[in-house]
């Protein structure tokens, strides 16, 4: 166990059961699970068109509801067949022999609108075996090609009837090339395509709509996209939120001791184990993990290092793990440059996703200790 803290001291049936580390793990994905596993996540497993509730006072969502429903019945009735390859059907037209018109969908909407909602809610709603279609970030999909290469991934994914892209990342040019060259090979093979975006770093005071900048970053690829509006209240967009004030290590240590399933590790170690283990793996890395708990928490040492980090706090939000931490907050883990840097959009959402798990933690400390 990778922490300063030991169970000596702690009452026996507590000790008894020892909490796991994520330092002493070390997944191995086969490929094809890397593929199987890219679904939307247990946050967004139960959500369905008719789970999202438009704003009566916003009428561009209740249009957007049906315009992506339409498309997905679209790809429901779309079958291999005439052209030789996989057909595409697009927002509500007949299949054709030749695939006419916009492959794909962009929804172009700001923070707390819900697009993530309705992504997952089209990938849902799309009737095609889960084998078929795929839903995944912008950082999974890269981490994906890394894990199996440009052409195997362009195998892999061109039998696939769906491709959803959630918050498409405008603020790296390298890894923007390498998927926009991805999605066109897929566009090629005939798979439909549904994506949103992040803001690029300079707007994120400016406005809440970024079309024009995801169909420039796209280049070649714009004119098989739709762009669909999706107008509403910027609910997420206020300055971080407050982190909750951190716990003692003791509080932290007997806490992942009474928690079934729980992981304790020193927060300094757990970076530098994350430098050893892919990204595309740090969802296996928290496998049956019920709570991650965390001692010495510090700011982290350099970009490569909070990049990382930023990924391993996307995969816990999305599988709704709760963190206990001792040490700093949350809200001071990245530099004043790193928050005034490209990556800030990167950073801000860590901390809003990390501050929220550690809220959903609360109830792991006694209210006694």
């Amino acid at each position: 166990m990778s922490t300063s803290i030991t169970a000596s001291g702690l009452d026996e049936s507590i000790a008894d059961a020892t909490p796991s580390s994520l330092c002493a793990r070390e997944p191995r994905i086969p490929a094809d699970r890397l593929v199987a596993e890219m679904v939307p996540p247990p946050r967004f497993d139960s959500v369905r068109f008719d789970t999202y509730v438009p704003d009566p006072d916003q009428p561009s969502q209740t249009e957007a509801v049906r315009v992506l429903a339409g498309f997905a019945a679209g790809l429901g009735e779309t079958r291999p067949g005439a052209s030789g390859k996989r057909g595409f059907l697009g927002f509500g037209r007949k299949p054709a022999k030749t695939p006419a018109g916009p492959r794909g969908v962009y929804l172009d909407g700001g923070y707390g609108v819900g697009k993530t909602h309705l992504l997952a809610s089209l990938w849902h709603a799309t009737e095609a075996e889960p084998s078929l279609k795929a839903f995944g970030t912008f950082v999974e999909l890269t981490n994906l090609v890394g894990a199996l290469g440009f052409q195997q991934t362009v195998r892999t994914l061109s039998g696939h009837r769906l491709l959803c892209i959630d918050e498409f990342e405008l603020d790296d040019p390298g890894d923007t090339v390498l998927v926009s060259s991805l999605l066109g090979r897929l566009v090629e093979a005939g798979v439909a395509l549904a994506a949103t975006s992040n803001t690029l770093p300079g707007k994120l005071g400016e406005g809440r709509f970024a079309s024009v900048d995801f169909l420039r970053e796209i280049q070649g690829l714009s004119a098989h996209f739709r762009s669909l509006r999706i107008d509403g209240d910027d609910y997420r967009h206020r300055g971080l939120p407050e982190a909750p004030a951190p716990y003692s290590d003791e509080q932290v240590t007997k806490a992942a001791y009474a928690t079934p399933g729980a992981s304790l590790d020193d927060f300094p170690h757990l970076l530098e184990h994350l430098a050893r283990v892919h990204p595309s793996r740090y969802g296996a890395l928290t496998d049956g993990i019920e709570a991650v708990c965390l001692t010495d928490v510090q700011p982290v040492p350099d970009q490569s290092t909070a990049l990382r980090l930023v990924v391993l706090a996307d995969r816990l939000y999305d599988r709704e793990v709760p963190v206990l931490a001792s040490g700093m907050p949350f809200d001071r883990l990245f530099s004043e440059e790193m928050l005034n840097g490209g990556y800030r959009k990167k950073y801000f959402r860590a901390i809003s996703r990390l501050t929220a798990l550690a809220r959903d933690a609360k109830g792991l400390v006694p209210t006694d200790s």
